[in-house]
């Protein structure tokens, strides 16, 4: 046998370490201490993004705030312009609408109004002839026509002695005279009417001139 066998079997074994690691004592029923082991100096780990979990602080100087007040104010006006001008299109685009519906309004109600000018022709002609006697029925329903159609915004117009207008009447006859200086109305044939701003039916007239 050879001295390295006889040295392995004079080697006596080693007895297993058992370590308790239960973090309570069974002899005393209290919880032990964690062991805390101590990092070496300098092994301190850095988060992956390599900062440390600390706040940043950032300051800015004057010449930023000035820049960032001088920005918010050139994009508050630009804001401001755009707002003023979609205001002024929305303010533009009703005005249109509202004018084109009370074209379009006076349009229809021309269309009808026209339809009603010979009946009030006849009334007038009646009322120049004394045909209109207060109470009877013809008078009544005059009145009433020519409320319906004052409600619906048609107007009458010429008048004897009014100077005449040929954008608004229309001259049946002319006669000299030597009691006007201008072109006068001297006699109403058939009223004229307008509906708003429009001419429903000019007037026709017998117009006196100057000699």
């Amino acid at each position: 046998m050879s001295n390295k066998s006889q040295a392995d079997e004079s080697k006596e074994p080693e007895e297993p370490v058992v370590r308790d690691k239960r973090r309570v004592d069974p002899e005393t029923g209290e919880v032990r201490p964690q062991d805390v082991q101590e990092e070496p100096e300098g092994s301190s780990e850095l988060p992956a993004d390599g900062y440390e979990d600390a706040d940043v602080e950032t300051s800015l100087n004057d010449v930023d705030v000035e820049f960032l007040e001088k920005a918010a104010d050139a994009l508050a006006a630009e804001r401001l312009e755009d707002l003023q001008r979609v205001t002024a299109e929305y303010a533009n685009y009703r005005k249109r609408t509202e004018a084109n519906r009370e074209v379009e309004r006076e349009r229809l109600v021309g269309d009808v109004v026209r339809l009603l000018l010979p009946v009030l022709d006849d009334i007038e002609r009646a009322e120049k002839h004394g045909d209109l006697i207060e109470g009877a029925p013809i008078t009544l329903m005059a009145t009433k026509l020519r409320a319906v159609t004052e409600r619906l915004g048609l107007a009458s117009y010429a008048t004897v002695g009014d100077a005449f207008d040929p954008n608004q009447h229309e001259a049946l006859l002319q006669q000299p005279s030597a009691d006007v200086s201008v072109p006068t109305i001297l006699e109403v044939v058939e009223s004229g009417y307008i509906l708003g701003s429009t001419q429903v039916r000019p007037a026709k007239v017998i117009v006196a001139t100057p000699e």
